[in-house]
């Protein structure tokens, strides 16, 4: 009789771990799945944003593009930046509250996250400078010694 009970807890014990065991890899999968969803970097063109419209009005997205040369403006002191972002020959004015990256430069890639406003300007929380796909290294002048 005791050896029947054994078998009957023996079994519930099996089944209590396999149950358990599969809960836990359910719950890290649903975690490692949200964790990949939200870091992952998905960004609009600017192209894109354009042909949305509305439709993209006041959601929180990121948008890619090239800083327009002579677009940039900012008064000395204040943190307001506005700067005009191109893609496709499409433009898209933006406007940034904020420290500025020391390699924010016109014609450099960004990335800026924000929403789009009613007026069609793009409000953006963060700014953040794409890094060139290859260096290209400056070239410096020969440094002479005065020596002939």
């Amino acid at each position: 009789m005791e050896s029947y009970l054994l078998k009957i807890s023996g079994i519930t014990m099996k089944k209590k771990f396999i149950i358990g065991g599969i809960i836990l890899v359910l719950a890290v999968g649903y975690l490692g799945f949200m964790g990949f969803r939200s870091s992952a970097s998905f960004y609009y063109t600017v192209s894109q944003i354009l042909a949305q419209g509305d439709a993209i009005s006041d959601k929180t997205v990121r948008v890619s593009g090239e800083v327009v040369p002579g677009s940039v403006e900012q008064k000395a002191g204040d943190l307001n930046l506005k700067f005009d972002v191109s893609e496709g020959g499409k433009t898209l004015p933006v406007v940034y509250r904020g420290a500025v990256p020391d390699t924010f430069q016109e014609g450099n890639p960004v990335v800026v996250e924000g929403s789009l406003d009613a007026a069609g300007v793009f409000q953006a929380k963060s700014l953040m400078v794409k890094c060139p796909s290859k260096y290209e290294p400056t070239v410096a002048a020969p440094v002479t010694n005065g020596i002939n």
